[in-house]
């Protein structure tokens, strides 16, 4: 039973299917950041910069730990997409069962190793000593609910992978409203309220998505058929695993790559003290921003490819990354230029200590130019991805992180102190932008698409630029 706010991408306008699919997603991405972002100003505002470093610091391995299970939800959507393309509905449902059964298990997992391991975790990061308690007290509670998060994000992915990419944005609205309400209530104690401090905004993220992704699963059972009605019905499809882990794992090893990335950059901004620390997490905060359309078109364009791959049409699959290219670039010169021309107004969110505006605002500079950098290997990644050629993007991020990133914000911070950290990473994003764009125009990332209806595309077909 297909909902009526699943879309068919093998027709129809491709710009208007991008659009119309990717604003839900964009809101979607913009309301999980408010999460993070919500709780960065409240701490920083009632408790201080200690308090805002410590929530930052604790950002990183946060992700760090998340996106490695994370990944498999993209592989969910691509699995989706292309059944759904096929016309294969039974591999579908299967599809569906299979995913959550794999990532229920990895999901508790997780969190019992992100709890019983939080010390040791969050000092990976080198937090200074005013840091380090509240840092890891955060870090574990987060980590103690992220089963939440998991389910939100497996039932969203099967959504957009039928096209469906609004109505995961209602009950995200939820969860963002519900925590924005309680972060005050729960820091500071208000009325009936206890007291937690920064606890206080760790538990709010907690009760708001434990809220929204038991009303999600309500929602998918209720209006369509993806759910076994019982849990004898429940099946769990050893090869479909197989093809999650398959797909998935190089997209999780990439995005924990990435972060684990991140975890080192930030340890080298801890050696310069509280005020970079601070600053350094406030400022990222609207990397968060200035990454949401790209990445929301990059998953239209995941989903739209791996429907249109599985259809065999593979020069809309190519039309369909071209129109992602053209506005997703559109959007994020805007944005980079708020971030080049207006750091400060930005940064006034956070805090009003003169020091830690100073440098945020000077990182948001440096990463403005970049984000566009950015913008182009979300698109040219997400293609790869809907086609289910996920490990080329694990290597091409591995390469530019580790490669470039780490050893460039190490060296030049040696010379230009903070402001280096911020060049180098900025250098390895157009670094990542050229190998993504080199490997995209030889065509051979059509070639691994799990199932078509159309042929194969040729040899011939595949050479040259896409």
């Amino acid at each position: 039973m297909a909902s009526r706010t699943q879309r068919d991408f093998t027709h129809g306008s491709i710009p208007e299917h991008l659009i119309a699919f990717s604003v839900p997603m964009f809101a979607g991405s913009f309301l999980q950041a408010m999460h993070s972002i919500a709780n960065s100003i409240w701490v920083g505002r009632f408790l201080g910069t200690n308090a805002l470093g410590a929530v930052s610091l604790s950002f990183p391995m946060i992700m760090a730990l998340l996106s490695l299970v994370m990944g498999l939800t993209m592989a969910t959507t691509i699995l989706v997409a292309q059944y759904r393309g096929a016309g294969k509905e039974p591999m579908v449902r299967k599809t569906v069962s299979s995913s959550m059964a794999l990532l229920a298990v990895l999901g508790l997992a997780l969190s019992a190793i992100g709890v019983i391991f939080r010390g040791p975790l969050i000092q990976l990061v080198d937090p200074p000593a005013e840091m380090a308690a509240m840092a890891t007290s955060y870090f574990g509670l987060f980590m103690a609910g992220t089963v939440f998060m998991f389910l939100y994000n497996v039932l969203a992915a099967l959504l957009r992978g039928l096209g469906d990419a609004k109505t995961p944005l209602w009950f995200l609205l939820i969860s963002t409203g519900i925590n924005i309400a309680l972060d005050p209530l729960l820091i500071l104690g208000v009325g009936p309220f206890p007291q937690l401090g920064i606890n206080g905004a760790a538990v709010a993220t907690i009760i708001a998505q434990g809220f929204s992704s038991v009303l999600l699963l309500g929602w998918i059972r209720k209006n369509t058929n993806l759910l076994p009605a019982s849990f004898a019905e429940w099946t769990v499809d050893n090869a479909l695993i197989k093809a999650v882990v398959k797909i998935g794992m190089p997209s999780g090893i990439q995005q924990a790559l990435v972060s684990f990335g991140m975890v080192f950059v930030t340890s080298i901004v801890s050696s310069f003290g509280t005020t970079a620390v601070a600053a350094y997490g406030a400022a990222s905060r609207f990397d968060q921003f200035g990454f949401m359309p790209p990445m929301a078109i990059g998953m239209a364009v995941s989903s739209m490819v791996g429907q249109n791959l599985g259809a065999g049409n593979h020069d809309r699959a190519k039309a369909v990354v071209r129109w992602g290219m053209i506005i997703t670039l559109a959007v994020t010169a805007l944005l980079s230029l708020i971030a080049v021309a207006w750091p400060r107004i930005l940064m006034v969110l956070f805090t009003d200590d003169t020091a830690v505006l100073a440098e945020g605002s000077s990182y948001l500079q440096y990463m403005g130019p970049a984000y566009i950098a950015f913008a182009a290997i979300f698109i040219l990644g997400g293609a790869m991805r809907g086609a289910g050629d996920t490990v080329p993007p694990m290597l091409f991020a591995v390469l530019a992180l580790w490669v470039f990133r780490v050893p460039l914000a190490w060296w030049f911070s040696r010379s230009m102190g903070t402001n280096g950290i911020w060049l180098g990473i900025a250098v390895s994003a157009f670094v990542g932008m050229a190998i993504h764009w080199a490997y995209y125009a030889t065509g051979r990332w059509r070639r691994a698409v799990v199932t078509r209806q159309g042929p194969a595309p040729t040899a011939a077909a595949s050479s040259g630029a896409d």
